[in-house]
This record gives C-alpha cells, structure tokens and sequence, in this order.
C-alpha cells in the first residue's frame, strides 16, 4: 500500500506539507509514504486519476489535506479505481464532510495510515461527483458573494460571509426552482427559500442541514424550505443551524423532507448551485446516488 498524502498549499494557516513529513518520517510505513503538493485547481483530480491508471497493480490511500474542496477533488479522482482508498487530513476552513464521523479522529496521522474502510455513497452530478453536499438557493447566494468578495481581496474572511448573507437576504429569498425526487415534485409553486441534497449531514462550516444522513445507506437526504419572511428567517435559523427543522412542528409547514435516489432540477437560465462547494451554473440538472462508490479510511 501507498499512503499518499495530497496537500493544498491554500489550505489552512500553516506548512503542512512540512508537518505531514515530520510527523511521518518515523512510522515503520514511511518508505510507503509520500506527499504530494497540489499545483492548481483540479490537479488533485488529475494526479490521482493518474497514478491509478498507471499503476493498477498498486493499492493506494490517498488523503486529502485541505477542505472540502480538495477532499472532493481527490476522491473525483479515485472513484471508479478498485486500486483506491481514499481518506481526510482535515485543514481547511470548513472541513464539513468529516463531521458525520467525528473530524478530530482525522487530525491523527498514524491513525490515518492505520484505519480501517468503510463503503461510501457518492452523489452523481453529470460527470461529477459530490460526497458531502449539493445546495441550492440562499446559501448558494451567500457563497457566490463569499467567492467575489476572495477573488477581489484574495481570502474569505467574516466581513465577506456577513456581506454574503446580507446580499442573499435581499435578493435570495424566494427562488425560482422545480425539485423532484424519484418523481415526486415537492415544490409545485416552483419556489423554495434553500434546497439541500445530501449525503453528508453539514454544510457551510456549522449548518446540520442533513441530521439523519448516513454515508453508506444508499439513500439521498432532500430538505426544501419553502420561501418565509426576513422575520420569520431569523427566527428558525437557530432551529436549522442545530440540525433540529426536520422535527421542530413550528417548522412543519415550511419543511419538505425526503429520502430517495434521484433528485431532478428544473431552473431558469443562470441558475447556480454548489457542489461540496464548487458554484456551477446549470439550469436543469439530476441528481443520482452512486452507491458505495469508494472505500473510505475512517480512524477508530
């Protein structure tokens, strides 16, 4: 086995290339070990992908250190080679698909190299795949606003999520979309507030906007909030952010709920949606589960 450790030199406030290598030099696998330094945006995807396909005699861990984005583009990469493990080094900013199992367990580097596999369901998106979270509407609105806020100052900081949350409030409060899921439409106005398809349970750093979600059931979590005042917004956000909606009965008429398979999208033109935290736009698009489409290394 080679234990590959792929990092994102963006990620987080220090080396951790240089940490990775210190603190791997004296396990009894370091001859295995390498560390791998992302060059750009979809090198991880590239790089993986790649060593998969040149060397199918060899069983590779690949862990991803950075966020969500780099954890996504990794296991882009490994999916679909039987070669391939796949594995977290949580460092980024919002580290949300390792909370469903706990992320301090991630941050042990032995335990990475050590821990056991456990199946893992992927969302289907087109040629993509997501493993934590596609989300629609509102909070997409807020992460595009995030997104030109880093491209003008180059970083995220508070003052661009509050500028992103306020831009939302005004303009994404009632957003023009038609979610099916395994045929059913759940909006027949053709409005909702947010949607959320999920495999994993957070989304945007501390969002529980999935609470029942399982990795590996073989099912997708679609949670539509139906278009509600500024008021209202305010009042129920504790409620959302907790993972507490889904049972709430003051949140009853305003939640739809469903556990399916496939989740289709209908939008005007223009339309966006976040993909583990990628904006693509794309008008109408499905959702599909690809069941236990990787093995992944989860530390005991």
């Amino acid at each position: 086995m080679k234990y590959v450790f792929i990092v994102n030199p963006k990620a987080g406030a220090e080396d951790n290339a240089a940490k990775i290598k210190n603190e791997t030099a004296s396990l009894p696998e370091k001859d295995d070990i390498e560390v791998y330094v992302t060059k750009a945006v979809g090198d991880a995807i590239t790089f993986v992908r790649s060593r998969c396909e040149n060397e199918p005699d060899q069983k590779f861990r690949f862990i991803a250190c950075g966020g969500d984005g780099t954890v996504n583009e990794v296991f882009n990469g490994a999916v679909g080679h039987e070669n391939a493990e796949v594995s977290c080094y949580p460092c980024g900013s919002g580290n949300d698909f390792v909370k469903v199992f706990g992320a301090e367990k991630f941050k042990n580097i032995p335990a990475l190299i050590s821990a056991p596999t456990r199946k893992l369901d992927l969302l289907k998106v087109g040629d993509r795949y997501a493993n934590n979270v596609v989300n629609f509407g509102f909070d997409t609105t807020v992460a595009i606003t995030i997104n030109n806020e880093r491209a003008k100052t180059g970083h995220g900081n508070k003052n661009a999520y509050t500028k992103g949350v306020v831009t939302a409030l005004i303009k994404s409060m009632k957003n023009t979309c038609t979610v099916k899921a395994d045929g059913e439409t759940l909006n027949a106005d053709g409005k909702a507030l947010l949607c959320t398809v999920a495999n994993g349970q957070y989304v945007g750093g501390s969002f529980k906007c999935a609470p029942r979600a399982k990795t590996d059931d073989g099912l997708i979590e679609v949670c539509l909030i139906r278009p509600i005042s500024r008021l209202r917004f305010v009042k129920i956000l504790g409620t959302y952010t907790e993972g507490k909606h889904l049972d709430d009965p003051k949140m009853s008429d305003i939640v739809v709920y469903r556990q399916t398979k496939k989740v289709e999208v209908s939008a005007p033109a223009g339309f966006a949606y976040s993909l583990d935290g990628e904006i693509i736009y794309e008008s109408n698009f499905s959702i599909e589960i690809a069941p236990a489409a990787l093995n992944l290394a989860v530390p005991e």
